[in-house]
């Protein structure tokens, strides 16, 4: 089992192939898993983490942060020396990717997106089937007693995130991370990290940040992959229209119907679309 020592804890990571290092970046409440029927069908080096305190990677003590996430991520990017990177990232895994990439610019050589936060959003940008429960996690006390005590992410939310729904044995794997209270706090944080109407000032700074790496970096080619049909979809026609007025080198890539969790319902079609960019772009060395 893959893992590196980073900081004070460890990180695990799928490894496979060679050349190109390409890093897939999952989000909330997922981990490497999520990417298990893409990797082998896109060519490079192909590395997925566990984010820090998910999946199989180490639970330190800390308060699981926007910025807790990206220090660690960096530490694990150093400790493989990894350079030239492609980033593909969903969910949280996009944003880290994009506050990565601003961060060290002459290290990423592409950034493909999907389903991910490309900005600070108001109430309006923001799916309205998901705001209840957002605001219910954002609450104090009601937000604990339903992550924390109840589980609903696992147990409810991330089954309605997956358009073909999951089967007995990858809910298994999801669920495996968390069997207590407190290993659930990073799947309470992630969404009260969200930068939903202004807050909170510590992440919205941060994306404020590579929004503006995302708008001046015409020399990183940059793909977003679209999907539709479910109404838990995040990146709908108005972040696909920023996205396309304000980021620079952008291509995008219609891949059909899914859920949120993209991968699970559509990995043939985020390979493929993977693939072609990749090859357009020349941005793939097997060697």
């Amino acid at each position: 089992m893959p893992t590196t020592d980073v900081l004070d804890s460890t990180m695990y990571y799928e490894d496979q192939g060679s050349g190109t290092p390409f890093v897939f970046l999952h989000g909330n409440p997922a981990s490497s898993h999520l990417w298990r029927k893409v990797l082998p069908l896109v060519g490079g080096r192909r590395l997925a983490p566990d984010l820090i305190g998910m999946g199989r990677s180490g639970k330190p003590d800390i308060a699981y942060r926007f910025d807790d996430h990206a220090r660690y991520l960096a530490a694990w990017l150093d400790a493989l020396g990894l350079e030239d990177v492609v980033f593909v990232g969903i969910d949280w895994g996009g944003a880290l990717a994009f506050d990565w990439a601003a961060r060290n610019p002459g290290r990423v050589r592409g950034v493909a997106f999907m389903e991910t936060i490309v900005k600070p959003m108001s109430r309006a940008e923001f799916p309205e089937a998901a705001w209840p429960r957002f605001e219910a996690f954002r609450t104090p006390g009601v937000g604990e007693e339903l992550v924390l005590d109840r589980n609903v992410f696992l147990e409810q939310a991330l089954a309605q995130t997956v358009l073909n729904g999951l089967s007995d044995e990858d809910a298994r794997v999801y669920r495996a991370p968390y069997p207590t209270r407190e290993s659930r706090r990073p799947l309470l944080e992630w969404p009260r990290a969200m930068p939903l109407e202004g807050s909170p000032e510590d992440v919205v700074a941060r994306i404020e940040d590579y929004d503006k790496w995302l708008v001046a970096s015409p020399d990183v080619p940059k793909l977003l992959l679209t999907f539709d049909t479910s109404p838990t979809l995040m990146v709908r026609e108005v972040l696909t229209k920023w996205c396309v007025d304000n980021i620079a080198a952008l291509e995008t890539e219609h891949c059909g119907p899914a859920g949120h969790m993209a991968p699970e319902d559509r990995p043939e079609a985020i390979a493929a679309a993977l693939t072609a960019w990749s090859a357009r772009r020349h941005l793939v060395s097997n060697g």
